[in-house]
């Protein structure tokens, strides 16, 4: 069962969530030909002040 978890910076609608999910999904099954039902997909929402980027947080650079 193959399992993709994606981290995005906060801040994404539900529908690009959704396109994300849907994209990730089919080129799984593309890729290695799975199943669409055995295919698991988690996005994790990382709040701006803890993703770092070159040393400084996303928030402080504004992304």
């Amino acid at each position: 069962m193959p399992f993709a978890q994606i981290y995005m910076l906060e801040g994404r609608t539900e529908e690009q969530k959704k396109a994300v999910i849907e994209k990730v999904t089919q080129a799984l099954v593309d890729a290695v030909g799975t199943p669409v039902a055995n295919v698991r997909v988690w996005i994790h929402d990382v709040p701006k002040e803890n993703w770092g980027i070159s040393g400084v947080s996303a928030k402080e650079l504004g992304r």
